[in-house]
This record gives C-alpha cells, sequence and structure tokens, in this order.
C-alpha cells in the first residue's frame, strides 16, 4: 500500500497558506494486490526538512491514530506561524500492521495578521487618475546587498495585476486576482521570487487593470460600476544566505506613470499602444525614472485580505486556425476549430503606429464576418505597433468566449496578398485558452461516437466557464449563477478537482447573502436585479446551492469543515425562505428557466413556477436536516426534519392530483422532481414513472425540461433503472439534443437546445446534466464519502443499454484511482473489468445469466470466491458483490433483453 500524492487544502505542496487548522490528506497508488485497506496513520510536522528526514515532528506528531480517514484531517498542533514553512509527512499502517512512508511534502504560511503587512495601498497619483482611460505602471528600484537564500513576494492588485522583477512576469498566472465582492474578501497571492531577484541592482513592476473592480464601460458592458479607483499593496520579503532579511513594500516612494493598456473592459476588450511603452521600465536603472509622478496613498479595500486559495489561472491550451479566409479586401477570418474562451497571441511586423483590430466571436454572419449579436458587441483588441520589428502581444486583463477572430489592419502572412510598405504583416495568431490549472480528474469513452462527442462539448463548456468562479458564460455576462453550481457540481467533479473552486463559491455565497438570509441567484452579485425583476434576483432554485453545494463538498471530498464554517448562514438562507413562502410554498423564481416549448428558451412554460421552487425549497432543507444531524445539532435537526415534513405535504396537496397520479401540468420535469427528491409516496412512484415515460416517447425520445429540471429527468429514469430511455435520448440528432447540437457544427455546449441554429450563447454548459449519467449510471461509477466509514464507498452498477457494447471510464478520487470498463459480446457475454483504490469499500453488480456462471480472473465465484469477494448475493438477473480494493475481471452473460435487465435494476 504505497502512499502517492500528499494535499494540503487539496492543493500540493501550496505557498501562502492561511488557514488556522489546515485540512491535509493523502491518495494511494494504484496497484493490483487487493484488500488493501489502512488501519492507522501517524501525521509528522516540522519546520525543518532534517528533523522530518529523522522521523521528528518537531511542531506536531499526531501518534498513532486507529483510523482509515486519509482526507480533511485538520492540523492539530500548536499555532502556526506567518510565513514559516512545514514539511510533513505521513506514515500508514495496512490492515496486517505493515506501515509505509510517504514522500516529504511542505506547505508555506501566509501573512497571517494585518500586522504582517509594511506595505502600504498605494494607486495612480491625483492627477493621473479622473479621465485618462489609459491603465497605471508602478515601479520601484531596490538594492540587494548580499546573496539571496529564499524570496517571497505577497500582492494584491484591484482589479487586476501583472507583477514583474526584473524585466520578466513573475510566475504564469493570468487575470489575478479571483473575483470577489471587494468589500468583503480581497484575494492575495504569494509567489516564489528567489530566482528573479539577484544581489545588487533590481527593479519590480506592477501593471493594473480594471476586471471586475471597476467596470468602466466604452464599448459592450453587462454593467457599469466600480468598488473605487485601481490600487494594489505589494511586500516582496528576501531573506539572504546569512539569515538576515530584507523587505521591499509599496509605498509613496513609488513612481508611476499611464502605460501602453489603453483601454481594457472585461465585457468589451482590451487596446495596447506598443509606441507608449516605456522601454525598460521594469528593469534597474531606468532613464526616466525621475520623469514618473510619485504613487499615491490610498485607502485600502474595505474586504478582508485572505490568501488565494485557488488553482491558478492559466494559459492551458493553444490553437492554431484551421483556416483563414478573406470575406472582403483587408478582412480576414481565423477559424480556430474550437469555441473556447481565452484570447489570442500575435505575432507582427509593421510600421509604427499601424492598429491591428482583432474582433473575436463564437459564429459567423451570412457575409462571413465575425457576429457578436449573442456574446456582447462591440468587443474587439487593438494593437498599435511600435515598429522595432518582429512584435508580440497578447492581452492581459481581458478575455472572450470566441472560435473566429476577424482581423482588420494586417495582412496573415500566408494570404495571397501583396503587401505595402504601410502594411504590417500578421506573422502568426495563434488562439490561447484559459482555465485553473487543475487536476484532471476523469475519462470516459464509449463505442458510441455520439456519446463521446456529448462528452467532449460538455467538458469545452465546463472549462470555458471555469475561471476564479464558475461563469454562465465567456462573453456576455461571465457572472456566477449559482444554479448550475449545484445541478453540474457533480458532473464537473467527475472530470477536475473543483474542490477548490467550491469552497470559493460557498464564500462568495456567504459574503453575497443579505442580511435577512436571502442568498441572491448569482455570486458575487455585481449585478442587483431590481425589485421588477425579483425573480432574477431571488429563486431558490438557485440560492439553494449554498445548502447543496457544501452538502456535495462533503460527499465528493470528505469536507466537513465547510459544513460548520457555514452552518449559520444556511440555516439563516433556509429560515428566509420559510418565512418568504405563502404556507410553504415558493411562489417567486426562476423555475424550470430554458426549457423546451414552442415559443423559444427564456422563461420557465411547461411546469408552474411554484413546484419547481418549492421542490427544491423542500430538497434543501431535506439537506439541512442531514447537515444538522451531521454537526450533532440534534434538536435543530428535529427541528427541520419537521419543516420538512410539513414542505412536503403542503407540495402534495398544492401540485398532486390522485386522479391522473401527476404532478401540476404532467411536465416532465413535473414528475420527475417529485420521483428524486422524495416528494412522492411509495405506492404512486410506479405509476409517476410510467407517465414520465410517456411523455419522452411522446415527444419522440426528447426532453422538454430545462436548466433545472433535465437532471431530474435524467435521475429519475436512471434511479429507476431506465436507463436504456436515457440512451435512446442521448442517441437523437434532431431538436432538442445533445446530437442537434453536435449535427449543426457545436464545438461546445451551447445555452439553449437549438443554440447553433437559434443563436444564444454557444459557450453554456448550464444543460450538460448527461455527463453525471455516462459516469455514474452509464460507466456505474458511484461514490460517496462517509463519515461514519471513514471513507469512500463506491457502488460499480454499470446500465447496460441495447445497442451499446463498451465503456471505460476512470475517476481519481481523493483517495485514488477508480476505473470501469466493460464490454458485451455478439453472442451475450459479459465482461467487467474493475478498479478500486486502496481503503475503499465496494459494490459491484455484474449481470448474471443461468446460461453461463460468473466468473472472476477465470474462476467461478460460486464455487471458490477469490481474495477480495467478502460477499456474494444474487438478485433478478444480477449478482452483488462486496469487494475490497485492488484489480477484478468479471465475465458473465447477459439476458436475452438487455433493455429489460437494464429496466429491472
Amino acid at each position: 500500500m504505497l502512499v502517492d500524492e500528499l494535499f494540503v487544502e487539496s492543493r500540493q505542496c501550496p505557498l501562502g497558506i492561511d488557514v488556522e487548522r489546515p485540512a491535509l490528506g493523502w491518495s494511494y497508488k494504484s496497484e493490483s494486490a487487493r484488500s488493501q485497506n489502512q488501519s492507522a496513520y501517524r501525521i509528522i510536522v516540522s519546520d525543518n526538512e532534517v528533523s522530518i528526514q529523522h522521523g521528528i515532528g518537531n511542531i506536531w506528531d499526531s501518534g498513532k491514530v486507529t483510523s482509515r480517514k486519509n482526507v480533511h484531517i485538520l492540523y492539530d498542533g500548536p499555532a502556526l506561524i506567518s510565513r514559516t514553512r512545514y514539511y510533513w509527512q505521513v506514515q500508514v499502517w495496512d490492515s496486517s500492521g505493515h506501515m509505509t512512508k510517504s514522500a516529504v511534502a511542505f506547505w508555506e504560511m501566509g501573512l497571517l495578521t494585518d500586522k504582517d503587512w509594511s506595505a502600504q495601498w498605494i494607486g495612480a497619483a491625483d492627477e493621473e487618475q479622473s479621465d485618462n482611460r489609459a491603465l497605471p505602471l508602478f515601479r520601484c528600484e531596490f538594492e540587494l546587498e548580499k546573496p539571496v537564500a529564499t524570496a517571497r513576494a505577497y500582492i494584491c492588485g484591484l482589479g487586476q495585476y501583472e507583477l514583474r522583477l526584473n524585466g520578466t512576469k513573475v510566475g504564469d498566472h493570468v487575470l489575478d486576482p479571483g473575483w470577489t465582492n471587494y468589500n468583503k474578501t480581497c484575494l492575495y497571492s504569494t509567489y516564489d521570487v528567489t530566482k528573479e531577484v539577484t544581489e545588487g541592482a533590481n527593479a519590480i513592476g506592477v501593471m493594473l487593470g480594471n476586471g471586475f473592480f471597476n467596470v468602466t464601460g466604452g464599448r459592450y458592458k453587462k454593467f457599469k460600476g466600480s468598488f473605487g479607483s485601481l490600487r494594489f499593496l505589494v511586500q516582496l520579503e528576501v531573506t539572504y544566505t546569512d539569515g538576515s532579511t530584507a523587505t521591499i513594500a509599496s509605498s509613496q516612494d513609488w513612481r508611476t506613470t499611464a502605460g501602453p493598456i489603453t483601454f481594457a473592459c472585461i465585457y468589451g476588450g482590451e487596446d495596447y499602444d506598443a509606441c507608449r511603452e516605456p522601454i525598460g521600465w521594469d528593469q534597474p536603472d531606468f532613464l526616466e525614472d525621475s520623469a514618473w509622478k510619485h504613487a499615491a496613498i490610498v485607502d485600502s479595500p474595505t474586504g478582508q485580505l485572505k490568501s488565494q486559495a485557488l488553482h491558478p489561472l492559466k494559459v492551458m491550451k493553444t490553437f492554431k486556425p484551421i483556416s483563414i479566409t478573406q470575406p472582403a479586401p483587408g478582412v480576414y477570418i481565423a477559424d480556430f476549430g474550437q469555441n473556447f474562451s481565452g484570447w489570442v497571441e500575435i505575432s507582427v511586423i509593421g510600421p509604427k503606429g499601424a492598429q491591428i483590430t482583432l474582433s473575436p466571436g463564437e459564429l459567423l454572419k451570412d457575409n462571413g464576418y465575425v457576429n457578436q449579436k449573442w456574446t456582447g458587441s462591440p468587443y474587439r483588441f487593438n494593437y498599435i505597433t511600435s515598429g522595432s520589428g518582429l512584435e508580440v502581444w497578447s492581452p492581459r486583463f481581458s478575455y472572450y468566449g470566441f472560435r473566429y477572430v476577424q482581423i482588420e489592419g494586417a495582412i496573415p502572412a500566408k494570404a495571397n496578398e501583396n503587401p505595402t510598405e504601410d502594411s504590417p504583416i500578421l506573422v502568426r495568431i495563434e488562439g490561447q485558452m484559459i482555465y485553473p490549472d487543475t487536476k484532471s480528474t476523469g475519462s470516459f469513452e464509449s463505442s458510441d461516437s455520439i456519446l463521446n462527442r456529448t462528452h467532449e462539448i460538455i467538458n469545452w463548456a465546463v472549462l470555458s466557464n471555469m475561471k476564479s468562479i464558475f461563469t454562465d458564460c465567456p462573453h456576455r455576462e461571465k457572472l456566477g449563477w449559482l444554479e448550475q453550481i449545484h445541478l453540474m457540481g457533480p458532473s464537473v467533479a467527475y472530470n477536475y478537482q473543483i474542490e477548490a473552486l467550491l469552497t470559493k463559491t460557498m464564500e462568495d455565497i456567504r459574503d453575497a447573502q443579505l442580511p435577512n438570509g436571502m442568498v441572491p441567484t448569482t455570486a458575487p452579485e455585481y449585478v442587483e436585479f431590481s425589485e421588477q425583476w425579483r425573480c432574477f434576483r431571488d429563486s431558490v432554485s438557485w440560492g439553494a446551492a449554498y445548502v447543496l453545494t457544501g452538502w456535495n463538498l462533503l460527499r465528493l471530498y470528505g469536507n466537513s469543515r465547510i459544513l460548520t464554517e457555514h452552518y449559520d448562514g444556511m440555516k439563516a438562507y433556509v429560515d428566509y425562505i420559510t418565512s418568504a413562502s405563502e404556507q410553504l410554498i415558493v411562489t417567486v423564481g426562476l423555475g424550470d428557466w430554458y426549457d423546451v416549448n414552442d415559443d423559444g428558451p427564456g422563461f420557465a412554460k411547461n411546469t408552474p413556477i411554484a413546484h419547481t421552487e418549492t421542490a427544491m425549497f423542500y430538497h434543501m432543507v431535506d439537506i439541512f436536516t442531514q447537515i444538522a444531524s451531521l454537526l450533532n445539532k440534534t434538536e435543530e435537526a428535529l427541528q427541520y426534519s419537521h419543516l420538512r415534513d410539513e414542505i412536503k405535504l403542503a407540495f402534495n396537496k398544492a401540485f398532486f392530483d390522485p386522479v391522473t397520479t401527476q404532478y401540476a401540468t404532467g411536465s416532465q420535469t413535473s414528475n420527475a422532481m417529485p420521483l428524486v427528491l422524495g416528494l412522492v409516496d411509495e405506492d404512486h412512484k410506479e405509476q409517476l414513472l410510467s407517465h414520465l415515460i410517456e411523455s419522452i416517447q411522446q415527444n419522440g425520445y426528447h426532453t422538454t425540461a430545462g436548466d433545472v429540471g433535465h437532471r431530474y429527468v435524467l435521475l429519475a429514469l436512471a434511479q429507476n433503472g431506465r436507463s436504456d430511455i436515457i440512451y435512446q435520448m442521448a442517441k437523437k440528432t434532431d431538436f432538442p439534443s445533445y446530437g442537434y447540437q453536435i449535427a449543426h457544427g457545436a464545438t461546445t455546449l451551447t445555452e439553449a437546445w437549438d443554440g447553433p441554429t437559434i443563436g444564444k450563447s454557444q459557450n453554456h454548459f448550464m444543460l450538460g446534466h448527461l455527463e453525471e449519467w455516462l459516469y455514474r449510471y452509464l460507466a456505474g461509477v458511484d461514490y460517496v464519502y462517509e463519515p461514519s466509514l471513514e471513507t469512500y464507498r463506491i457502488t460499480i452498477h454499470p446500465a447496460l443499454p441495447n445497442g451499446l457494447e463498451a465503456v471505460i471510464a476512470e475517476h481519481h478520487l481523493p483517495v485514488g484511482k477508480v476505473r470501469v470498463a466493460w464490454k458485451c459480446s455478439n453472442d451475450n457475454g459479459f465482461t467487467l473489468d474493475v478498479e478500486l483504490p486502496a481503503n475503499c469499500i465496494g459494490d459491484v453488480y455484474v449481470p448474471a445469466s443461468a446460461s453461463r456462471p460468473i466468473t472472476e480472473n477465470g474462476k467461478s465465484v460460486e464455487e471458490t470466491p477469490a481474495q477480495g469477494i467478502e460477499a456474494v448475493s444474487f438478485e433478478v438477473d444480477s449478482a452483488r458483490f462486496r469487494i475490497a480494493s485492488g484489480q477484478y475481471h468479471f465475465a458473465g452473460a447477459l439476458s436475452a433483453n438487455r433493455d429489460s435487465l437494464s429496466a429491472s435494476t
């Protein structure tokens, strides 16, 4: 049993931790050996690497703890100290008492108190502000008197910043810091800059951008507003080889001037005039330093400084054009072949003062030009050449969602056109996709090309909308609409490590919550909708993310601390919805937004708003009751369990028709949500399910559900063994379906079911709920962290719809890798390969047929139970195996009718 990766606050060897009791955890390497269980652990923490190598935890030694737990173990030693690097190691014992050690890892604390900051908040000189739209530059020269051992830079720049040392950018982060309600929280980052500084003369530079801190308008904008003028603080701390230290901090002694970025808006684009760039401004011995003005001391933002715990945003993928067309003289269109979010980088040669305009877009107009109708117009990048030879440029502070870029003012190098002496030559254009540098945790592949392509377009949309928040779209709004966080959270978690991003979501919600307990539909809440449009601000199907995301953090990552930290806020929201309801019926909200009807996408038409909102209210209270019980809040658990029961009675009284045995309008959403959420009485479940199936069949195996309801339609079918119906729906290529989007050229999941043909955003992930089904039901990988077991319980129960021959899926849990591969043969043979990580419990379901016995690794499981198989029980058409960790190969046979098998499970 070998330890693989060590995690502190879900990251490896992080810098700048500011949590008083960091959460520690570790994963296990994949191995074929079975029944590998952790029986105990010992964590040692030291403030020096020598001690830890000798097995000494001079800061904290947990001692040998009898426990299976290996995720979210809270540090329990003395108070941690700012700036200190802590080394740690874990020893683990298996069930036979054998002990193994992990490698040594570390974490480093950030600045834990206000007293740790000597830097001052500074901004542009007073006379440089007001109407000057050019963004400011700041610089400071300093001397380091001795050889440097280590150096750290701590910086918060609002709205966004780029930090530079001695002529180069520090690190590879982009769009820092993460977006927040800056009146409540401001995030700082920590950089190891040991290699960027040197003994002798040095220079530090800072560029500031507007971001969401200062939305200026001037071109397209979703809204216009500001938290104040741009400002930053930076603290560079150097430790010399002799142990002495030096600090270089932002102050009024710094110099500033208006820089080469003449326009930057998170919505409208970015302009750069290379003629204005002061050459060498971020290096020592800058000749123009005396001409720059002194920076101004400015008020600190009201938000509390907090270390940024997110995986940083970076340029993670690049794209070359698959074609460049010319729809008109002087106008060129670069097609990158893939819709994504980010910006472009160009290499250009041209005379001084030539302007190149780059207009990105998702679609093209009939005349071949870029179409920004649905994504916010005008949006563009402008670059003015300096005439200095080959110039390379990309934006810094604004991004967009696009596939195409319209090029004006330059001739692509490969274009069949003779340039004039004044024509800039575009030597290169590259698309750069931006998303968090987080671990990929899943892969899926099947024998069905439409399923595979659907999986791909959903994930392109997910990555395009993963920034420092989950955005709804990467262009028109870029806002953190909350319904997608809890509805799509499990789908996203199958593919990416998102614990840190979900944790920040909880903090953003806390910052957005109103004094009366209401949780707005977006967090951070940059746009406050008026009372006339209250449904866009106050909707429990959105606000319930506060409770449901917290619950997902426990079930997906074993993070129970989040529930304790946010318990009071979650309770306040439950109480708010209770008081705002009309006899426990919630009448205000958005309901099943973007459902399918003849009027086109938008407000819910098929299902009453009150039905969807009240069902979600019940679900939230049900989960909150379980949270209260888990946290041993016995009286409140009892109180909210009574509330839950009362909501169920009110809901059924208002919406259930005992004559038709249907809910509300009988829409797919109307019937699916009660089935999944436990609102329907047991006696009516079978009839309700049949009504749901009948509706789907009458609609040609299509959904009529929208943003909220579609997940519950799929869950209602899958949980009741009707994945055969889902598979029929998933194979469709006519409207409305995923296949329709693919058939009409979508390369990312679109906002509306018919997005490629109707328009709207071509890059939304809110309808991507099939992704959860692909992993959880089709591959059969279902898992949950169970605190009582101190580990994950994994269920492998593949759905086997007729016509699908094979599925392979992997998912990396915080404890290790789960892998499933199943395959059907022409003679009804069936094989199932399963790998469970160490220290987990698993149940595996294998189809059973009287014609062929089930074998595991070639041996009959009835005659000779193999090692690792702890129990076997036989059910209708299947056998259930309780297994321990390890790798298994099952073989058996399918019944003659695979769909009937699916329906019976």
